[in-house]
């Protein structure tokens, strides 16, 4: 599986080089012992490779069955899993699905589900820890309908985290949508949930570790009993 840069890292990266750059060769030029740059310098290595390592962007390529298939939008652990009521669009009850990401996941975020956006949504909102069942709703965070090739309605919201505070949202009403496309990203730790009907079988159970763009967690049903 081959890896880039994504390219919201890409501005960011560059930049910190420059810094780490400017850092690095004051100290080597100014501070004595050598020991002290030393330190800075294998410091900043390692800020360096953390940071180089939470932009990686794998290129993925779903090799399943597609007939209704949904996609974990992200990489990280499934930390919800249960029936709720979805106020914002849905208004109905369906079985939410939320996979946590921690800051050393991939934090691109697939589109779970073959067929068109047709509404997007942007919320501004709190940075509480995304793990906590409130951020669902209290958090900054971005919600995405997309209707599956089936028939039925499926949202995604994009959440961010006391860490994340910059959701990027590349999803836009009329677009196809598919499951081997970035639907977008989020900076530094984050959850993604999914929305979907009470008829999907599931496939993952809680504390499941899920890749995005790879793996199946749920199929849609062949006779939808609602949009």
């Amino acid at each position: 599986m081959r890896v880039k840069i994504h390219r919201e890292g890409t501005n960011i990266l560059i930049l910190l080089l420059l810094i780490l750059g400017l850092v690095n060769a004051s100290a080597w030029m100014f501070i004595r012992p050598a020991a002290v740059p030393t330190v800075f310098s294998v410091i900043s290595a390692v800020v360096y490779f953390f940071v180089v390592n939470f932009f990686r962007s794998p290129r993925r390529h779903f090799t399943g069955d597609r007939d209704r298939v949904v996609i974990s939008s992200a990489d990280g652990r499934v930390v919800a899993l249960e029936e709720v009521y979805e106020p914002e669009y849905l208004q109905r009850r369906c079985i939410q699905l939320s996979v946590f990401m921690s800051v050393t996941n991939v934090h691109a975020n697939w589109f779970p589900v073959d067929g068109e956006v047709i509404m997007t949504r942007h919320h501004n909102g709190r940075f509480m820890a995304a793990y906590l069942p409130k951020s669902s709703t209290d958090n900054e965070r971005s919600t995405v309908i997309i209707r599956a090739t089936n028939g039925q309605e499926i949202l995604v919201r994009q959440i961010a985290g006391a860490v994340a505070r910059r959701i990027v949202t590349y999803a836009e009403p009329g677009i196809e949508a598919s499951i081997e496309d970035h639907m977008g990203f989020i900076k530094f730790g984050s959850r993604v949930d999914i929305y979907l009907p009470l008829d999907a079988e599931v496939y993952v159970k809680i504390n499941d570790k899920t890749t995005g763009g790879v793996t199946p967690v749920a199929r849609l049903s062949a006779n939808p009993q609602c949009p």
